[in-house]
């Protein structure tokens, strides 16, 4: 089972995030980061990104820049959860559920009222 939480805003549909490592931030870095909306995160790797080629030789460059991946894929969702709350959304629920759409039914179940609010009626 993994973890999920749920990310409320009042004129959108709710948001869930897994818990834990982020390969797609440890991959891709910064441009993860862009890709998930998370746009102050993203500038401030980009410019630490460019500090660090400018500030230092090759080698390290490159070992920084690795280092800097990684600690990008274990708080790449920490994140986006941030990002989140600063575009609005609350953080409302922790679900625990195999993948994304059973993680979805599980905080349907606990909150029948986003159903109505976010699903067509009577297509739920």
């Amino acid at each position: 089972m993994k973890t999920w939480t749920a990310h409320l805003h009042a004129t959108k549909p709710p948001v869930l995030l897994k818990e834990g490592f982020a390969w797609g931030a440890t991959m891709f870095g910064p441009l993860w980061l862009l890709a998930q909306r998370a746009w102050v995160p993203a500038a401030l790797a980009l410019a630490a990104y460019a500090l660090v080629a400018i500030l230092t030789d090759d080698k390290t460059t490159l070992l920084l820049w690795l280092l800097a991946n990684w600690s990008l894929g274990l708080w790449g969702n920490d994140l986006r959860r941030w990002a989140l709350g600063m575009r609005g959304f609350i953080l409302a629920h922790v679900v625990a559920a195999r993948d994304a759409d059973s993680a979805f039914v599980r905080l349907l179940t606990a909150r029948p009222d986003l159903a109505d609010l976010y699903m067509p009626s009577g297509k739920a």
